[in-house]
């Protein structure tokens, strides 16, 4: 199966899941990743839509605790980092922060994805935005999403590889260890 039909089937699946079943695994992943990266500072965490796991409850957790919390927007072809808040529909009808932009770096950033394989590389909705993101930047990189988006695909040269994989079946590691020292698989 190539990436264009992956794609397909994940939205496919993903536009099912039911809203009580889709609530219970978001709360399990808001779970899992206070748990793993609550001792972390400055957050790059994308707002939810179409179906992705979502991010409101890690968003809130992360904000009461005082921790800063960035969110992208997208420029032309780039993505851009503002803090939390003032919100506007983008050009892809995802809520994106209209504020001056953060040039800073960021501990964890946090990225949907419609498929991940079992080496931690993931495919988005193909236009490249997070992989050249991501490019050179030192921060761990965090993919959220649900256990059947788990799928074997081929990675291309210019994917960018997650450090860690968080569903609502717990945290994958694709690197040394999790972040607390042990793999879970």
């Amino acid at each position: 199966m190539d990436k264009r039909q992956l794609r397909e089937k994940l939205k496919i699946k993903r536009r099912y899941l039911g809203e009580i079943l889709r609530k219970k695994w978001d709360e399990q992943i808001a779970e899992t990743f206070s748990e793993g990266f609550a001792k972390f500072e400055t957050f790059n965490i994308y707002r939810a839509f179409a179906g992705e796991a979502g991010t409101d409850l890690i968003i809130e957790e992360l904000l009461r605790a005082g921790k800063k919390v960035y969110c992208p927007r997208v420029e032309g072809d780039d993505l851009r980092l503002s803090e939390y808040g003032n919100f506007q529909t983008g050009a892809f009808g995802i809520q994106e922060p209209q504020g001056e932009e953060y040039k800073g770096s960021v501990d964890v950033t946090v990225i949907p994805l419609l498929a991940v394989n079992q080496r931690g590389y993931r495919t988005g909705y193909g236009k490249g935005f997070y992989d050249r993101f991501l490019l050179g930047k030192d921060t761990l990189k965090v993919g959220l999403g649900y256990d059947f988006q788990i799928e074997e695909f081929e990675e291309e040269q210019h994917d960018q590889r997650l450090d860690y994989f968080i569903s609502e079946k717990g945290l994958y590691s694709f690197g040394e260890g999790d972040v607390n020292g042990k793999t879970r698989s």
